[in-house]
């Protein structure tokens, strides 16, 4: 493991706005049309924000920040932070109810938020009328405000020179997992920061090129990857806005990388049948412009797992799909993507990092693991072995090279009445490969397995496909004939809609249908 020197965010921000100047940070969209930030506005808009809210207290407080990626949304998180405050990043989409949870939960004193909360902002604010400042920061005037009044010729130019301690807890971010009390994964400046100070063996995200934005900002993997080591790297950050608009907007953008979830990889392969079928005179190349642009080389996946034969496909476009590997606790990423990476392998474990395994489970040691779930230290301590090293709770090996593999959860065996334990995932990834499934889940039921399978309607239709139940029990019984006891199928369930998934694009593992 290299030893690791860990900047801080002023450090980076001050060090972009030097070196890049007025070269384009982000892009985005505002009323149809693309506006651009070169780098040395983001760090004159992002050090505004940290003196308005010093001006407030120079005491460290929580401070929520919740809305949809925009430019005003990624400055006022870089600018919390800056402030040497502690950042809560927090969906946009949960209820006023569950805000005020997490706000009680976290101890927040200031909330900013976006348009997109506007209409339950009254019923927070009624159920935690502490909060202040309790701002909304999509507000036309309020960051041309902010920007001018806290300018670095501005009386509190001053607020934003001190030192940070970069051991101290500098984002509380909290998990989304589906069941019991959502944990808040303290990270400090060595573990936010810390994580992308790895050594990329392959890093197609260089200077000058640019990168499309489309997964939640309040993903500590987004935050961390699309703005703070693009901004550290001077790569352009384009923002996607919402996730119906991604096809439209990856020919706006004309980015070279993406990260999504394989969802989102499965539905842009799907747009691209249905130009090819539309239009039988366009070759690939051509039919793939059209969907995925001119420039777009590469798509890095995590969240779920990444079939081999969507990888198979996108390859044929000319699109390396990629996947990498990574849980909040750590800092984020654990493997990265990797050209080398064998099939199946979500990624080389980068060089910041220590991994093993016991008992199956994959176990972390590295600089960026977090200090701990916020006000929950037996639940933190369960997460660590006694010699130190961090609980994945997913099941897999490292090969001699390097690179990790993962074959399951710990917490998803199932265990049968004659003690054999299964990993649906397992038997689950037999399927990656067969079109006709789009989505399966294993499960148990009355101590046997069940399939609940989620078709691809739209290949079975262009493959000719006509009994699709048919076809599908086919497969499972060809498979059954030379599956283990303990992983035969003993039922299949065909649903026509897609199977319920968590906020990260996970198949959920409890659900009712």
């Amino acid at each position: 493991m290299k030893e690791l020197y860990v900047p801080t965010l002023r450090e980076i921000i001050d060090n972009s706005a030097a070196k890049y100047g007025s070269k384009t940070f982000i892009k985005y969209l505002k009323d149809d049309e693309i506006v651009e930030k070169s780098y040395s506005e983001v760090r004159r808009d992002a050090i505004a924000v940290c003196r308005y809210i010093r001006k407030f207290t120079t005491e460290k407080q929580h401070i929520a920040v919740l809305g949809k990626t925009s430019y005003e949304h990624i400055i006022f998180m870089l600018g919390v932070i800056l402030s040497g405050n502690v950042l809560v990043p927090l969906a946009p989409e949960i209820s006023a109810d569950e805000a005020a949870m997490l706000v009680k939960d976290a101890d927040v004193n200031a909330f900013l938020y976006g348009n997109v909360f506007k209409d339950r902002a009254a019923d927070l604010k009624r159920q935690c009328p502490h909060l202040f400042p309790f701002m909304n920061y999509d507000d036309d005037i309020i960051m041309a405000l902010v920007a001018d009044k806290f300018s670095d010729e501005s009386e509190f130019a001053s607020l934003s020179e001190f030192e940070v301690d970069k051991e101290e807890c500098c984002t509380i971010v909290y998990t989304s997992g589906t069941t019991g009390r959502k944990k808040g994964v303290m990270l400090s400046t060595n573990s936010l920061i810390g994580n992308i100070m790895y050594t990329d063996k392959w890093d197609v995200l260089t200077e000058g090129r640019s990168t499309l934005s489309v997964l939640p900002m309040h993903h500590l993997y987004c935050f961390s990857g699309d703005v703070i080591r693009n901004l550290r790297d001077g790569v352009t950050l384009c923002l996607n806005g919402e996730i119906r608009d991604l096809q439209k907007n990856i020919l706006r953008f004309q980015p070279y990388v993406m990260r999504i979830v394989p969802l989102i990889a499965q539905s842009l392969l799907q747009r691209f049948r249905v130009v090819s079928s539309k239009n039988p005179g366009l070759t690939t190349s051509q039919a793939a412009e059209l969907v995925f642009g001119k420039h777009l080389r590469q798509i890095i996946s995590g969240a779920a797992y990444l079939k081999p034969s969507l990888v198979a496909e996108y390859a044929k476009l000319g699109i390396k799909l990629i996947q990498g590997y990574g849980m909040t606790e750590a800092g984020c990423r654990i493997a990265v993507p990797d050209p080398a990476a064998p099939v199946g392998a979500v990624g080389r474990v980068i060089d910041i990092c220590e991994v093993r395994t016991s008992a199956g489970e994959i176990q972390v040691r590295t600089p960026s693991v977090m200090l701990g779930y916020y006000k929950m230290p037996e639940k933190t301590a369960e997460m660590f072995t006694e010699d130190g090293w961090l609980r994945t709770g997913d099941i897999g090996e490292v090969d001699e090279n390097g690179f990790l593999f993962i074959s399951g959860r710990l917490k998803n065996l199932i265990i049968l009445s004659g003690g054999e334990n299964v990993s649906p995932e397992a038997i689950e990834k037999k399927f990656a490969n067969y079109e006709p499934v789009a989505e399966i889940l294993v499960r148990a039921e009355n101590d046997r397995l069940v399939a609940d399978v989620f078709p691809d309607y739209d290949y079975c239709r262009m493959s000719g496909i006509d009994d699709i139940e048919k076809t599908i029990r086919d497969k499972v019984n060809e498979m059954n004939i030379t599956a283990k006891p303990s992983h035969i199928i003993s039922e299949v369930n065909i649903y026509e809609n897609p199977l319920p998934k968590t906020a990260t694009g996970k198949l959920k593992r409890r659900y009712n249908i």
